[in-house]
């Protein structure tokens, strides 16, 4: 290697070293682009069609999911809460026809309350108001029956709402997922078309089908959560009312003592 050809490769090395040594601003133009960051609300305002239907149906299932779920929590806390007083003045009570007169007017959130009057009015109606008068073997049958269904017809009321807590629990991941898979088609669309599979033709489409998934799971996570929540809560409630209403049947047979 002659001076001039030694001279000439060192020039080469150090200009090498001086564009490796440059900030990413001063580089080439295609690395200005690599900069550049996606904006998830905008990936959501230019997403296609389909994909914005889904996003707007699981946002309205995740709004009323919790809706339901605080509605649900204050029914169930008001229930608990007055059913708890309304046990305490049952058991302190000499018999149903002092705890009728004390009135029930303060328990009206307790399902034990009225499962109480249906029973009670029941009594009343076949004694015709005659106290401390024992019913007979089919007269008992028909109160217990009377006291049963009025349970039964409490729990309903408890377990209201949450078949639509299920529903959202159960459909809000397939609902993304549709999102999700139309996202990936449209972005799978856009390589053929464009004939490019670079990353900024590719990128949108698929955060867009991503954020389908993610708020699909935001909306089904809580929804079951509240859903397993509340039906440990109506189930223990349900097995203290039918303990409850077999009780109250046996004393009114007794003639209410």
């Amino acid at each position: 290697m002659t001076f001039s050809e030694a001279l000439e490769a060192g020039n080469l090395a150090t200009a090498s070293i001086a564009v490796a040594l440059q900030p990413d601003g001063a580089g080439a133009p295609a690395a200005a682009g690599a900069g550049e960051r996606l904006d998830p609300v905008q990936l959501v305002l230019h997403a296609s069609i389909p994909v914005k239907l889904v996003l707007v149906v699981l946002v309205a299932f995740s709004v009323l999911c919790w809706i339901v779920i605080f509605a649900k929590a204050l029914h169930l806390m008001r229930a608990r809460g007055d059913s708890d007083r309304f046990m305490k003045a049952f058991d302190s009570a000499g018999s149903l026809d002092a705890l009728a007169q004390q009135g029930l007017s303060g328990f009206k959130g307790s399902p034990f309350a009225r499962i109480f009057a249906t029973a009670y009015d029941e009594m009343v109606r076949l004694t015709k108001g005659e106290r401390g008068r024992r019913l007979d073997d089919a007269q008992g049958t028909h109160v217990e029956s009377i006291t049963r269904r009025a349970a039964a017809s409490e729990v309903t009321h408890l377990e209201s709402w949450m078949s639509l807590l299920g529903t959202i629990g159960s459909t809000a991941p397939f609902i993304g997922l549709f999102g999700t898979v139309y996202g990936i088609m449209d972005a799978f669309l856009s390589i053929g078309n464009q004939q490019s599979a670079n990353l900024p033709v590719v990128a949108p489409k698929i955060a867009e089908a991503l954020i389908a998934t993610a708020i699909g799971l935001v909306a089904a996570i809580p929804s079951v959560m509240a859903y397993n929540y509340f039906s440990r809560r109506v189930g223990e409630l349900a097995d203290i009312m039918d303990a409850f209403a077999a009780d109250v049947a046996s004393r009114a047979k007794l003639g209410g003592v």
